[in-house]
């Protein structure tokens, strides 16, 4: 598959084309080649990915979607180092990933600081552990500078909004300057504003560090706000359906969502994760017994 293609059923602008074409010229920051996991099971061996092959570039923001168990968390924790693949092979800059490393940085769903340690020591602790030269302390304030959350750099993680949390989650995973910042669903558990101020931040942070983003997502309006390009996942077992450039200008406003390049491509992205006529499955049916009067039938109210 050559996943730098045009989709055909959206038209680029001169703008967009151009840059997509700038884009392929950057040099590959990861490639993933032939890649499949298989899990045990009392039914036997399970294929949870299978076939996986593609390339992301310098600088590039590249969203991950998928139905439910089709292996997106699966992949970005074997991207990671944090689990080992059945078969295939993870390059990053060119060199094969075989087990956690500080040119990946991680920030997962859940909050995972550790409570007992402030918002500057939750930083400097990456710093400290990879052994990075300097002062610890002052390059740690940086990085909460830019996350805008100087003036709490001395609190402790209850003393925090889910938000600011996820902040300092994303300062400490960029203090050791990773090549790649691999984010599994990190605003899943937000409510919605809080939802879309963070990704208002974080598009403001990649604009402004050298990192490649790789962000695991269910939200089909986040992908499209977010990312240069979209990776689907097939479910069952996890394959590349397409891989989707994303037509909507940069830099991107919360205002685009109701463009019409914003709407046909989620209306594309949900085609695919739900196309037409797809059966139900096993188990998505209520087969609810009825506990009110048979003449009381709400959409008569209406």
């Amino acid at each position: 598959m050559n996943d730098m293609n045009l989709p055909s059923y959206l038209d680029q602008s001169p703008e967009v084309r151009d840059r997509f074409e700038r884009l392929k010229q950057r040099p590959v920051t990861l490639e993933v080649k032939g890649l499949h996991k298989q899990f045990d099971s009392v039914q036997g061996k399970v294929t949870a990915l299978k076939d996986i092959n593609f390339k992301v570039h310098k600088r590039e923001f590249v969203c991950v979607i998928g139905p439910s168990g089709c292996g997106k968390s699966t992949l970005i924790r074997i991207l990671a180092g944090l689990e080992q693949a059945t078969e295939g092979e993870v390059l990053l800059n060119g060199e094969a990933v075989d087990g956690p490393g500080p040119d990946r940085g991680m920030v997962f769903q859940g909050y995972t600081l550790f409570p007992w340690l402030t918002v500057k020591k939750n930083v400097m602790f990456g710093l400290e552990v990879s052994g990075r030269g300097g002062l610890p302390e002052q390059e740690a304030m940086q990085w909460i500078d830019l996350v805008g959350l100087s003036k709490f750099a001395d609190h402790y993680p209850h003393q925090l909004s889910g938000g600011m949390k996820q902040r300092v989650a994303i300062a400490r995973a960029l203090a050791n300057q990773p090549r790649i910042l691999l984010m599994d669903e990190p605003f899943g558990a937000l409510d919605a504003q809080t939802r879309a101020k963070m990704q208002s931040y974080l598009m403001e942070i990649w604009k402004n560090i050298d990192v490649t983003i790789l962000f695991i997502t269910h939200d089909l309006d986040e992908a499209v706000y977010l990312a240069d390009r979209v990776l689907v996942l097939k479910a069952h077992p996890g394959e590349v359906q397409e891989i989707i450039e994303v037509p909507v200008p940069q830099p991107r406003s919360v205002g685009q969502q109701l463009s019409p390049e914003f709407l046909a491509t989620k209306k594309r992205l949900e085609a695919l994760i739900h196309p037409p006529g797809e059966k139900e499955a096993e188990g998505d049916h209520l087969n609810m017994m009825r506990m009110v009067r048979v003449d009381d039938d709400v959409s008569d109210i209406f």
